[in-house]
């Protein structure tokens, strides 16, 4: 309401026998009074009253005051901010994003947390911030614990306000936590990128919602560590070895349970065909085209990753999504060579599909967990490599078959944008990241240089 429409009137005595004096104004048609213990303090606030009607503030017909006398807002702590986040984000993210979303409100919470008496256990703690207090659960499951309950009520009292992050030196030493992981063990570089650009984001909602006057983390001369986008030649096996190596997995387990053999063909599918390991899990029968001669092809359009049932809106343990960097139900044409279209024949023959479909399948028809098929891997590891080499990063993750088969490919002369097509991966990342294991490149190099300074071999 315009101040034209204000009136403020005198000061008033109240005959009590503790003295007080009323200041009186109206707003509009309504009335409004404020009472208080001395006249100096009645003076004051009408004084108050007075300026702002002279400057044309407008007044709250709600409270019948001005913007500049309107009591502050409460200040937002950081926990209840991020739990606001947390809820508008929930929703829409994918399952490996909530994941990473709820740790890094985690350690970012441990964080701006008071010297408060009464700090629960940092297991305790942390179990309660990363199982309860970040994670969106059904309005009908049960509450938590009441030590964790406990737990939560200590964070909310003891949190920091959001304003805190005003300060440098605060963002700072936030940033600085990023550094760890939960554990207190040095995360890795990608981890730490990923977290700083979760809380970037959180810190923009701030702003947006005018918790903030702006995002404090570009106030910060801050720098992440370096991520090493280039794959360790050391890693890449080569033919043979990798020959041995699903001899091997086949190896593992009694003949009977078939732990390694139901898996050889996963195994090959990274390797012949550089499928990701979770859109090898994913893969259908009517995905394949498996000629009785000659090239076959898979037709790529699903994705099983494992990111555990806190993170799925089915509670599956497994994901099940498009392909990566890719719009849902777009697909990926991969040509595979004649031995790999032998062995999933023979996989097809031996151990049949699952109930949807599924080349690859558990003991029990289930989903292939990440953890079933890395234990295999380590175990054929053991079995087909020399000591020296399995205390060696040769071969250490399942993913390195598809970064020997990509950067076998590329050795071999295939075309860069085929192989990246293949691959799933723009030309561009598919030669950042295997330049280091590409072969031959110096001894080309130099003889190109010798050859110009007219030198002789």
């Amino acid at each position: 309401m315009k101040s034209h429409d204000v009136r403020v009137w005198g000061i008033r005595k109240r005959p009590t026998k503790t003295p007080s004096y009323d200041v009186r104004w109206k707003v509009g048609d309504r009335p409004f009074s404020e009472t208080f213990r001395t006249k100096a303090l009645a003076d004051n606030f009408r004084a108050k009253l007075l300026r702002a009607t002279q400057k044309g503030e407008e007044f709250d017909t709600g409270a019948g005051l001005p913007d500049s006398m309107a009591p502050a807002k409460p200040s937002l702590t950081w926990y209840d901010f991020a739990r606001k986040y947390v809820a508008m984000k929930w929703p829409h993210a994918a399952p490996n994003s909530r994941d990473s979303l709820n740790e890094t409100m985690t350690l970012v919470t441990t964080e701006l947390l008071s010297d408060r008496p009464g700090r629960p256990d940092g297991k305790v703690l942390r179990r309660a911030l990363r199982g309860w207090a970040f994670v969106i659960r059904a309005t009908d499951e049960e509450g938590p614990p009441v030590e964790i309950a406990n737990a939560l009520h200590w964070v909310g009292k003891a949190s920091l306000p959001l304003a805190t992050l005003k300060e440098p030196a605060d963002v700072r030493r936030v940033l600085d936590s990023l550094k760890l992981t939960l554990s207190g063990a040095p995360a890795a570089a990608e981890t730490v990128r990923r977290k700083r650009a979760v809380l970037f984001n959180a810190l923009a909602y701030a702003v947006e919602l005018g918790e903030l006057p702006e995002n404090p983390l570009t106030l910060v001369k801050w720098k992440p560590p370096k991520v090493a986008k280039e794959v360790d030649r050391r890693v890449v096996v080569n033919p043979r070895q990798a020959r041995e190596l699903l001899t091997a997995v086949s190896y593992v387990g009694g003949y009977r349970r078939a732990r390694g053999r139901r898996l050889v063909a996963l195994f090959a599918c990274m390797y012949f065909g550089g499928l990701r390991p979770a859109e090898a899990v994913a893969l259908r029968r009517q995905d394949c085209i498996l000629s009785e001669t000659g090239w076959g092809s898979l037709i790529l359009e699903k994705s099983r990753p494992t990111v555990g049932k806190r993170w799925t809106d089915t509670g599956a343990v497994h994901d099940d999504r498009g392909l990566k960097n890719r719009p849902t139900n777009e697909t990926r044409i991969v040509p595979i060579p004649p031995r790999l279209v032998r062995m999933l024949r023979e996989h097809l023959e031996e151990f049949g599909v699952a109930e949807d479909g599924r080349l690859f399948a558990n003991e029990r028809g289930g989903v292939v967990m990440s953890s079933t098929y890395w234990r295999v891997w380590d175990e054929a590891r053991r079995l087909a490599l020399t000591p020296e080499q399995v205390a060696s990063p040769l071969a250490g993750r399942p993913y390195d078959l598809r970064h020997a088969a990509l950067s076998s490919w590329l050795n071999a002369g295939v075309d860069p944008t085929e192989v990246a097509e293949r691959a799933g991966n723009s030309v561009e990342v598919l030669l950042s990241r295997y330049a280091k294991c590409l072969d031959g490149r110096q001894d080309v190099a130099n003889r190109r240089i010798t050859e110009l300074l007219g030198e002789d071999g």
